[in-house]
């Protein structure tokens, strides 16, 4: 009989990848990697802050990643060069987080759960937080699914249809915020982005609408999340690592068979 660790750890895992799988495809759709890594690394600056200031540690990543995630759909719109504004903010948003948290000594030794994940250590409370926050992303899509699809395909055809762009790029924003909070404890900052992106173009080629892609992406996330978990513990490897490699090997085999 499984342990009660392992069942948490494991719906862990199918949580952040319902949440991460469809907004991974519009991720994929809009070009938008390197948004989620600038996301993602400023989460280790909220739990800097969330340490420092005795908050939950999801609701300072939360916080951090919204302000991040709104800097960077501000400076979008502004004529910045954003692959090198994305890069400068990445970079620096995880920086200083590393910074910052060494100045709190009580939390040296376990940065490499905030980097990589911790998914066996999910707690309870962990898991409401994890499910709470796929369940919003995932209303928050299904709500806006035409109008996203629409403002993802061409944003004048959306404008001329009485759709914001603006908006529904809001939308994702928060969205991505949401899913980088809920993903933290499962993956790590350095590898939320990688779910968001592997799974939705894994399957990306074996769907050909977007709405088998987005329920396939969340399919392969989740399986990804269950292989992985169980790699780690028949081999002791990292269980974030682990899961991320588990959706590569399905973004491999989706290639050949795509070839094929």
């Amino acid at each position: 009989m499984l342990d009660d660790f392992l069942i948490r750890a494991a719906l862990a895992g199918i949580g952040v990848a319902l949440a991460a799988g469809p907004l991974g495809a519009f991720v994929v759709w809009r070009r938008m990697a390197y948004f989620g890594d600038a996301t993602s690394h400023a989460a280790i600056l909220g739990v800097a802050l969330a340490l420092a200031t005795e908050l939950p540690v999801g609701l300072g990543t939360l916080a951090v990643a919204l302000v991040m995630a709104a800097t960077v759909a501000t400076l979008s719109g502004r004529g910045w060069a954003m692959d090198t504004m994305l890069g400068v903010l990445a970079h620096s948003a995880l920086a200083f987080g590393l910074v910052a948290v060494s100045f709190l000594p009580s939390v040296r030794t376990d940065l490499s759960a905030w980097l990589f994940g911790d998914i066996l250590a999910v707690s309870v409370p962990d898991l409401a937080f994890i499910w709470a926050g796929a369940a919003l992303v995932l209303a928050l899509l299904l709500w806006r699914w035409s109008a996203l699809l629409t403002a993802t395909t061409n944003e004048d055809l959306a404008a001329a249809s009485g759709i914001d762009p603006a908006r529904e790029r809001l939308i994702l924003t928060l969205a991505l915020a949401v899913t980088v909070a809920v993903a933290l404890k499962v993956v790590g900052a350095l590898l939320i982005s990688a779910m968001l992106i592997i799974p939705a173009a894994a399957a990306r080629g074996l769907a050909r609408n977007p709405e088998p892609m987005a329920l396939l992406a969340a399919l392969i996330g989740a399986g990804a999340s269950l292989a992985g978990l169980g790699a780690s513990l028949a081999f002791d490897t990292p269980a974030g690592p682990s899961i991320v490699a588990a959706a590569a090997l399905a973004f491999l085999v989706s290639a050949l068979l795509r070839r094929a």
